[in-house]
């Protein structure tokens, strides 16, 4: 079971799930031809994709999905708000777009894919836990505070990516308006470097391995601030393990539940 990142930040979101021949794509927010050309460093085509899923509709997660769905028949799954958001902006045929709802586990391949909501203000977005007999992956981004779902079903993985957007202080004497830094910090925002890191850390007690942060604001934040939250956060509580940035737009290293990392 291997993770890549493809993109991560609020230019695009788009990361890879392998177990065995399965291939799921998590997020597809970067044009299709980057998403060709990161799978072709993999070894990979876009018709090895075995499914797409979304945590939500916007564009930063969904922008290459219109080229993808008329050159492939990959299979999509989304939550209805959604979904309901897609079908009329995509015109998908009915078959294509397959609803999940929270608290749903649902098989593909060698993977089970648990549905968990998310507090964001997109049209009901989720995102997801993937086992499999190698590992299993979870998955929190976009989201203002962890809900009660995430948390209970969270526990225990092996690999996090977590989002960690923002330094509250910097945003708040940033350049952005005050809308939308009032957004941003709003319960149906983004987490910050200090609320991602008091997760990880409930997460770490309880059988987490390794953290990839993804989702970092370019005006807001910096890799070496996140880092550092974090791994402060780690040290008071006397807990350890592996963290690490996701870039911003290129493929990442190969990440593994067991915290082993393979060559790209």
């Amino acid at each position: 079971m291997t993770l890549h990142t493809f993109a991560s930040g609020s230019e695009g979101n788009c990361l890879l799930v392998s177990c065995g021949s399965t291939h799921l794509l998590v997020d597809a927010g970067i044009s299709a031809r980057r998403i060709k050309h990161s799978l072709m460093q993999l070894g990979l085509a876009p018709d090895d994709i075995s499914a797409i899923f979304l945590t939500h509709d916007h564009t930063d997660h969904v922008c290459g999905l219109a080229t993808l769905c008329k050159h492939h028949a990959t299979p999509l799954y989304a939550s209805g708000g959604t979904g309901a958001q897609l079908r009329d902006r995509l015109d998908l045929p009915p078959q294509r777009l397959h609803m999940v709802t929270t608290g749903q586990t649902l098989a593909i391949g060698d993977c089970r894919i648990s549905v968990f909501p998310t507090s964001h203000d997109g049209h009901e977005g989720v995102d997801y836990r993937i086992d499999s007999d190698g590992g299993s992956i979870g998955i929190l981004t976009d989201t203002g505070i962890v809900t009660d779902e995430a948390f209970d079903t969270l526990c225990g993985v092996e690999l996090l990516v977590l989002e960690s957007n923002h330094d509250v202080e910097w945003l708040r004497s940033g350049p952005y308006p005050y809308y939308l830094k009032q957004r941003i910090l709003g319960l149906r925002g983004h987490l910050s470097n200090d609320d991602a890191a008091r997760f990880a850390a409930e997460m770490v007690r309880r059988g987490t391995k390794e953290i990839v942060l993804a989702h970092l604001s370019r005006e807001n934040n910096t890799p070496v601030r996140a880092l550092e939250t974090m791994q402060r956060m780690l040290d008071i509580h006397g807990l350890t393990a592996r963290i690490s940035v996701a870039p911003r737009s290129e493929v990442s290293q190969c990440y593994e539940p067991e915290g082993e990392r393979c060559r790209k």
